[in-house]
């Protein structure tokens, strides 16, 4: 049949539907190189062409839209500690050491507690409820 509407789609709306095609694709190519994202999730180019008819149906409005859906970048675990301070405002901590109240050395060689503050020769030492530093010489 001759009469069968064709177009070009590097042409069409003078190069826009490719061009925005391949903005969406680059997209997608970047967040499947990511190495935060999971590789195997499925990433998607969505093409909308909107074509509105006038009342004589002789001149059709066209929009040309893209869209891509990526990967979310991947979860990272972490612990927190929960408590209150001396007001009792409920606040909440990272836990950087292995387990609630540890010191430990940090990257840098220098003793550190568990939210990973430097102590500075000092470590906390808890006695019968009550927090007292310790200096080391």
């Amino acid at each position: 049949m001759s009469n069968t509407t064709k177009i070009n789609l590097e042409t069409f709306a003078n190069g826009a539907l490719a061009e925005k095609t391949n903005i969406e694709l680059q997209k997608v190519m970047d967040n499947i190189y990511d190495p935060n994202t999971d590789a195997t999730k499925v990433r998607k180019v969505t093409i909308t062409l909107t074509l509105k008819a006038d009342d004589n149906r002789e001149v059709i409005a066209t929009n040309v839209d893209t869209k891509c859906q990526l990967a979310p970048a991947k979860g990272v675990a972490t612990t927190m500690l929960l408590g209150t301070d001396s007001s009792g405002k409920v606040v909440g901590r990272e836990l950087a050491s292995g387990s609630p109240g540890q010191a430990y050395f940090g990257d840098d060689g220098q003793i550190r507690n568990d939210e990973g503050i430097l102590l500075e020769n000092e470590v906390p030492v808890v006695e019968d409820n009550v927090v007292k530093k310790v200096k080391f010489q």
